[in-house]
């Protein structure tokens, strides 16, 4: 399974009765809140084996699919 098909999945679990695109902002969606926020960083240290750093906590690394990836793919070639 591919970064987007997991991330896609995670979100989907939030994001419910809503198709979401892969570079639709997930938070202007409002069907999700800070805590979702928090447990969507968990959810990519844990399942891509990365440590997401203080300057990768920008809004804009998690705004969309798309970035959630971009942000993974950056870091495992960083080998972060």
């Amino acid at each position: 399974m591919d970064i987007k098909q997991q991330v896609r999945e995670f979100v989907s679990k939030f994001v419910r009765g809503h198709a979401l695109g892969d570079g639709e902002d997930i938070f202007a969606t409002g069907f999700v809140n800070s805590m979702f926020a928090m447990q969507l960083v968990n959810f990519v240290e844990s399942t891509f084996g990365i440590a997401v750093e203080s300057d990768d906590l920008d809004i804009d690394n998690f705004r969309s699919i798309d970035a959630i990836s971009a942000l993974v793919e950056r870091k495992q070639g960083a080998g972060v």
